[in-house]
């Protein structure tokens, strides 16, 4: 489809010269429309050819608000063409009849740089409601992290109240943790209960991921945990802890919401001095320190809530007189130096053998700067890439500085 022409209008006194002049123009192809006053003119008029005596003095700035314009005179001396040139028109002919070529090029590179500056001013309009509309929705995307980030942070209030008090101690065993999530809410959950005279029973727990998603299956645990307790009947100590795990992995399975978790969970008999124990894949592994020496609890498992019909191993060790129980979770390793998994696992070793208390493993972490997830406010120091918990059981002999 062809694209309407342009037109321009000439402004004169009627004449044989104001003909000659609009015949010229119209030799490409313009659109020319006659008049002797601007009033006169169409107003679908793209540009004004005015020649420099038929325009009052005061009247030029008015017509170039209104349109483009191009100066036609007969002299370069022409006192109008003078004056319009002093108001600002630069595009002007002299002798327009001898040079037609010229003056129609003139005037379409006149109608195209008006173009072009109507699209920019529409651009900036078009970019000043741009940054009006992304102001307001920067000031509600605010808006709505405040109110995410307030959500969070009741969340970590309430996670923390569902961790158990620390340090604690039941029939001669202690208990304490350290915990930080990555921002507020954390994906490692724990917990320490006094059975009754005879059994403590603690669990360790790293869900996948970090965040509000792996938090909420920190509850779910705490749920179905305190249920599970609660049917209970205290017989089968040793099966408890793999029961447990077993019917855990069907709850997440069932619960379809795409969280895995990896799992410590133990049961100590104060009468016999004996941990019974299952575990699915918890990495690092518990490790064991007495006297000088370090060891891994031995034993495998699979994850939690990641494949169907898993059967969690039953295992058991004897507890010296004086030991220390380390478990930690994932994110220890991260703050750990070696370039390979089994550096960073070997120097853990180290650090809890030669660490007497919590304080000084999370010293030698140095993070000491970082609160952990049961300071109010939760955590608000430095930003970790992972959730970190560390928990640590001493008994049945060990002093505490």
């Amino acid at each position: 489809m062809d694209l309407p022409k342009p037109l321009i209008g000439v402004l004169d006194e009627p004449g044989p010269y104001r003909d000659a002049l609009a015949d010229t123009i119209a030799r490409d192809g313009l659109a020319v429309f006659a008049a002797e006053r601007l009033e006169d003119l169409p107003v679908e008029t793209s540009l004004v050819v005015a020649h420099a005596q038929a325009i009052p003095s005061l009247a030029w700035s008015s017509l170039t608000e209104r349109l483009p314009t191009v100066v036609v005179s007969d002299s370069r001396l022409d006192a109008d063409l003078l004056t319009a040139v002093d108001v600002g028109l630069v595009d002007y002919v002299v002798e327009p009849m001898r040079h037609g070529q010229l003056l129609r090029r003139m005037i379409r590179k006149a109608i195209e740089m008006h173009r072009l500056e109507d699209e920019r001013n529409r651009d900036r309009e078009r970019l000043a409601q741009l940054n009006v509309h992304l102001e307001e929705l920067n000031e509600s995307l605010e808006t709505h992290l405040a109110l995410l980030r307030l959500d969070q942070q009741a969340g970590g209030q309430i996670q923390r109240k569902l961790l158990p008090p620390h340090p604690q101690t039941a029939n001669g065993v202690t208990c304490d943790y350290w915990l930080i999530p990555s921002l507020y809410l954390s994906g490692d959950f724990l917990d320490f209960q006094r059975l009754d005279e005879r059994y403590t029973l603690f669990y360790f727990a790293d869900v996948s991921g970090h965040g509000a998603s792996s938090a909420f299956v920190t509850v779910l645990l705490k749920y179905l945990f305190n249920r599970w307790l609660q049917e209970w009947r205290g017989s089968q100590v040793e099966a408890m802890p793999s029961r447990w795990l077993a019917s855990l992995n069907r709850e997440l399975l069932d619960t379809d919401i795409g969280k895995h978790a990896t799992l410590f969970v133990g049961i100590i008999d104060h009468k016999t001095r004996e941990l019974h124990y299952s575990l699915g894949a918890q990495l690092p592994k518990p490790l064991l320190v007495t006297g000088n020496e370090v060891v891994e609890l031995p034993g495998e498992g699979m994850p939690v809530g990641l494949f169907p019909d898993v059967e969690y191993p039953r295992l058991k060790y004897g507890l010296p007189s004086n030991f220390r129980l380390w478990l930690c979770s994932d994110g220890i390793l991260e703050c750990l130096p070696g370039e390979t998994l089994d550096m960073r696992l070997r120097e853990l070793e180290q650090r809890v053998l030669t660490c007497t208390t919590l304080e000084r493993l999370r010293d030698s972490l140095m993070l000491t700067t970082t609160p952990d997830i049961d300071a109010e406010g939760g955590s608000g120091g430095q930003e970790l890439p992972d959730d970190l918990t560390i928990m640590m059981l001493s008994g049945f002999g060990n002093d505490h500085e």
